[in-house]
């Protein structure tokens, strides 16, 4: 069940991700666009009387044409509201006006996005673009996990939202190396660099407790601090109670690493694998590392990839887990001929801001006639239907680290680890 829930959550996010990279690149001319936030709490009825008083004091509008545009999107926002008695229980958005298509093409577009969490704000805005900063913000991880990095020469410190690891900055220190040869003056040198060490150590924890205190809402959002080095510097560190009591209270475990500058964060992750086991970002990479693991054994492994070795695997239920990048941006196109039968199917790429409009479909092969869209699916939508009709699992497979970053670059962020060999 929890799976499924995920599952459904993951879909979501993404759908809701591209919803607001389309709004973001919509254009318009002047003040034209209107965004339009509504809580929850908000009687629909007080919205459409202060439109309706919007509409009046367009008249006010120089421009004709941005008077007419914008007395076109507060009228369309008006029938919407017709079919609300109140606001969903997160409340809505609403993104509406004349966009610029291409050449001098426009077009009257109304977007409403039921958000995945509570508006806590009323916004009513007329720009060039829509006001999407509230939404984007809930995109951001509601979980964080501090990061350092350390031994005696050299510190690092992170952070890790969901499947990204965000880097801060370093501090190397003064330290000097061990002395060789013994006399009177090892002792003092080995004092003064004990007090060196200290003082390092004292520097790296006051600067981790400002950066890890200082994230937003620490004490509801920080779930916990990892700290990666050699022996015994990170137990030295640990030991000396260099942070915080705030943050040391947060520590979830010490880990061996061999770097200790950024390179360390992600091999921080790696080695705290089973502490963070129920992180997305740990849940991806164990995915994309069996699939590296399958591709690369002889006598073929239980890995695809590739958009039509994945459908025919999908085909004949072959596919245990469909990984697909959550930076696709695909769409699958059912085209058929205006004149005889013909229809065929397309994958073609769909980047921010560009539509099927901007798409020629060309003629028919048998008649000549033109081709005209039928149908439009994305295409993560699609492949995940195909997938669930054979019970196999979908995952979403963010970039924010190298083994995602691989299955977008190198794989076309399409592939699948199989239930059984199939050389498709």
């Amino acid at each position: 069940m929890t799976e499924a829930v995920e599952k459904d959550e993951a879909r979501k996010r993404y759908e809701f991700k591209k919803t607001l990279e389309k709004l973001e690149a919509q254009q318009g001319d002047g003040t034209e666009l209107i965004t339009l936030y509504i809580p929850p709490d908000k009687q629909i009825y007080d919205v459409t009387g202060q439109l309706k008083d919007e509409y009046g004091q367009c008249a006010n509008i120089k421009s004709k044409q941005t008077r007419t545009n914008v007395q076109s999107a507060i009228s369309s926002i008006l029938s919407r509201l017709k079919y609300y008695k109140r606001p969903p229980e997160k409340g809505m958005a609403v993104f509406c006006g004349t966009v610029k298509l291409y050449g001098d093409r426009t077009d009257l577009q109304c977007t409403i996005i039921e958000p995945p969490e509570p508006l806590n704000t009323y916004m009513y805005r007329c720009s060039s673009g829509f006001e999407l900063e509230p939404l984007k913000q809930m995109l951001d991880e509601k979980f964080v996990y501090g990061l350092l990095v350390l031994d005696r020469r050299e510190a690092y410190w992170g952070f890790l939202r969901g499947n990204r690891i965000e880097p801060i900055g370093g501090a190397t220190s003064t330290v000097p190396g061990k002395m060789r040869k013994g006399g009177q003056s090892a002792a003092r040198f080995g004092r003064l660099r004990e007090i060196a060490i200290n003082e390092f150590y004292t520097k790296v924890g006051e600067r981790s407790s400002a950066i890890f205190l200082g994230e937003k809402d620490f004490f509801k959002r920080f779930k916990g601090l990892l700290i990666g080095g050699p022996s015994p510097t990170k137990e030295e560190f640990e030991a000396g109670n260099f942070l915080h009591h705030e943050v040391q209270k947060k520590l979830i475990g010490l880990f061996d690493v061999a770097y200790t500058n950024e390179d360390g964060l992600p091999e921080l992750v790696d080695a705290a694998k089973d502490a963070l086991s129920g992180m997305t970002v740990v849940k991806e990479k164990s995915l994309m590392e069996k699939f590296l693991k399958e591709l690369v054994k002889d006598n073929n492994g239980l890995a695809a990839y590739g958009e039509e070795s994945i459908r025919k695997n999908l085909e004949i239920g072959a596919i245990d887990t469909l990984l697909l990048s959550s930076n696709l941006r695909k769409s699958r196109l059912k085209i058929k001929c205006q004149s005889c039968s013909h229809t065929e199917e397309r994958t073609v790429s769909m980047p921010v801001g560009k539509t099927v409009r901007d798409i020629a479909f060309g003629s028919c092969p048998k008649c000549t006639a033109p081709l005209v869209l039928e149908e439009e699916i994305d295409i993560i939508d699609e492949l995940a239907k195909l997938a669930d009709a054979s019970s196999a699992k979908v995952e979403l497979i963010s970039d924010d680290f190298e083994e995602g970053s691989i299955l977008y670059s190198a794989f076309g962020g399409i592939a699948a680890i199989l239930r059984y060999r199939t050389g498709y």
